[in-house]
């Protein structure tokens, strides 16, 4: 049985990703490794053992262009509308609290946020099946 470790995602600004990821979801950094043309940075908290891998490619100046392909990562809350305030008081931009319930019954409460390149994050309240 495979277990998934970490989600890799490339990053501009490694303070300015870093910053978001550990403000946001308390991630701190567990590892880094500096190569000659990247670096990596894993990113971890004691809820999970899964990581974000950031990569920095050295010399990069241009934002990524994230396509048509990407689709989010997904983190779990207790309080969704507390962590909602707290990001806004953080200057993080959430955006506004969804009820999912396509057909009549919830499925999910989330809200999605984007990191400094774009990424979407979307932030849900445990419970379900998400607990």
């Amino acid at each position: 049985m495979a277990k998934a470790v970490h989600s890799m995602i490339r990053v501009l600004d490694e303070a300015r990703s870093v910053d978001f990821y550990r403000r946001a979801f308390g991630l701190e950094v567990a590892a880094r490794l500096d190569f000659p043309e990247f670096t990596l940075i894993y990113l971890s908290n004691p809820e999970t053992a899964f990581e974000v891998e950031l990569t920095v490619n050295k010399g990069r100046t241009a934002p990524y262009d994230l396509g048509d392909g990407y689709g989010h990562l997904a983190v779990t809350v207790e309080d969704l509308e507390g962590e909602h305030a707290r990001f806004r008081a953080e200057g993080l931009a959430p955006r506004k609290i969804v009820d999912f319930a396509p057909a009549g019954e919830r499925v999910a409460r989330f809200f999605f946020v984007a990191d400094p390149d774009g990424y979407q994050i979307e932030v849900i309240e445990r419970g379900g099946r998400f607990a």
